[in-house]
């Protein structure tokens, strides 16, 4: 083995490594949040430790994916590296909910640069012919983080502190920056060019909107207050005003011109929509499990563990059949189990078994699994070396604000249909047999095994099915964008990954 291969080797661990933990965050904060809220309240105010972080990574990857192609990819991954750490160690010295969400802005603006560069460096530092099995690997470290961020997050909020949720960051932050500091030799010049700052401040002020008015609609404020309306309309504005901005800038943050062509659009596409489907299952098959099925307060990566198995064979699969499949084909034949879980989901009812939803739950994580690695691929198909960290960028942008605004509109829809179905539940006698003091519309209370014990037989069938019908209806509109996503499949050129002796080509399939 060469030297020249030993260090990409240590290059790609730096990067997956980095990926890891940028990936994990949210879903070990998430884990963590109850003992935080305990310990610095805010009850009222939580939801802004993850939008916070959401916000800022959403905006930087559209614009650190640019600058990556201006001015290099190394200096910019490093910068993400270091803001990341520093966030993380800020967030540990957190004393409230404010502060803590100040300082998971600044780790999502290190994220934001982190998850895009590492994908561009993958390609930049590795032969055509092993670009295949490294996506698969990238791909799979998504599925992981979804299980181990939780159960870290569990082990470390239990049995240390949830500080350490944050200080985990800072060795596995410095390990990733070691590596990718000294091994990482850059050698393509990157020629400067003028920076969109129209097009970076439209963008980012846009989604902020967005942002707000997602996270505080129906909550501190009705939907149709003029807090709420104003919030939509300056990001309509924004939007406008960013579209406008892109079409006239010499270097735009995106580049609308990469949208013509056919498998690109196609992949960008698909990356928003099953992000979307994909969002919806994995939020709600727990709570029907523990809510509708009364299981124990299992944690959610151990409740999901079947969904991101799926994931990560599919993901690690996708990434070797790209040279020998077109990303059409493969991408068509997982999209359709992706399909046919969510429609399976929708047949849920309070007597299903943990095994068919174990099931369902598989046949949804090998529908979504070969969009991590094969998207990324057929993103960068036809795009120039110079464009790749915008290209992969935007599809890392549009997958997480597919889920975003997912997880928003489908949380309206489930709420709602809770409140509806509830409603013969709580009046007459099923009201007068309630224990004093408990406010079973809150769907929470269903998910405490101590609290269920005090609701009433007759009454907590009710109320569970109540749930697991606002549940089904709401993995019901999950459907619409699953299929989307197939059509935007079938929509895609038939464009595979071909290798000619330590050459790339890329040639459109004949089969």
């Amino acid at each position: 083995m060469t030297k020249s291969t030993n260090q990409t080797g240590i290059v790609i661990a730096g990067l997956l490594l980095a990926i890891l933990m940028a990936s994990m965050d949210n879903t070990i904060v998430a884990t963590a949040m109850g003992s935080i809220i305990a310990d610095l309240g805010g009850l009222d105010k939580f939801v802004w430790v993850t939008s916070a972080y959401m916000v800022a990574e959403m905006a930087g990857m559209p614009i650190f994916g640019k600058l990556s192609d201006m001015y290099g990819r190394k200096r910019f991954f490093i910068f993400g590296i270091l803001v990341f750490m520093l966030g993380s160690a800020l967030c540990g010295t957190a004393t409230s909910i404010v502060q803590l969400s100040l300082y998971r802005a600044i780790q999502g603006i290190g994220g934001g640069a982190l998850v895009p560069i590492a994908f561009t460096i993958m390609f930049d530092a590795v032969k055509p012919e092993s670009r295949g099995k490294l996506m698969g690997l990238f791909g799979a470290v998504f599925g992981m983080s979804s299980i181990f961020g939780p159960l870290l997050g569990a082990y470390m909020t239990d049995y240390i502190k949830w500080e350490w949720i944050f200080y985990i960051n800072l060795p596995l932050g410095l390990i990733a920056f070691l590596m990718i500091a000294i091994f990482y030799k850059e050698s393509r010049q990157h020629a400067k060019q003028r920076i969109d700052w129209a097009g970076a401040f439209s963008l980012v002020s846009a989604i902020v909107c967005l942002m707000f008015a997602m996270e505080l609609g129906g909550k501190q404020f009705a939907w149709n207050s003029a807090q709420i309306i104003g919030l939509f309309t300056g990001f309509t504005l924004l939007t406008v005003s960013f579209l406008y901005v892109e079409t006239r800038a010499e270097e735009p943050i995106i580049s609308f011109r990469m949208f013509r062509d056919r498998l690109y659009s196609a992949s960008n596409a698909i990356a928003m929509l099953s992000g979307a489907a994909f969002i919806t299952a994995s939020v709600y098959i727990p709570i029907f499990i523990q809510g509708v099925l009364g299981g124990s307060a299992t944690n959610s990566g151990l409740v999901l563990l079947p969904m991101m198995l799926g994931t990560v064979v599919t993901a690690t699969a996708g990434g070797f059949l790209i040279s020998k499949f077109s990303y059409r084909a493969i991408l068509i034949s997982t999209l359709i189990l992706l399909v046919a879980g969510m429609g399976l989901l929708i047949t849920l009812t309070p007597d299903s078994s943990r095994l068919i939803i174990t099931f369902y739950m598989i046949l949804v994580g090998l529908g979504i699994g070969a969009s991590f690695s094969v998207l990324s691929n057929a993103a960068i198909h036809s795009v120039p070396a110079s464009q790749r960290g915008a290209a992969n960028s935007t599809l890392n942008f549009l997958r997480s604000l597919g889920m975003t605004i997912g997880i928003t509109v489908f949380g309206i829809i489930q709420s709602h249909s809770l409140t509806r179905h509830l409603s013969d539940a709580f009046t007459g006698s099923g009201q007068s047999a309630m224990p004093q003091g408990l406010d079973f519309k809150d769907p929470h209370a269903l998910l405490d095994p101590a609290t269920r014990t005090q609701i009433p037989e007759q009454v907590l069938g009710k109320i569970s099915e109540g749930l697991s019908s606002s549940i089904v209806a709401t993995f019901a509109w999950g459907l619409i964008p699953a299929v989307l996503a197939l059509a935007a499949a079938f929509a895609m050129s038939k464009e595979k990954l071909v290798i000619e002796t330590d050459k790339e080509t890329f040639v459109t399939a004949t089969h």
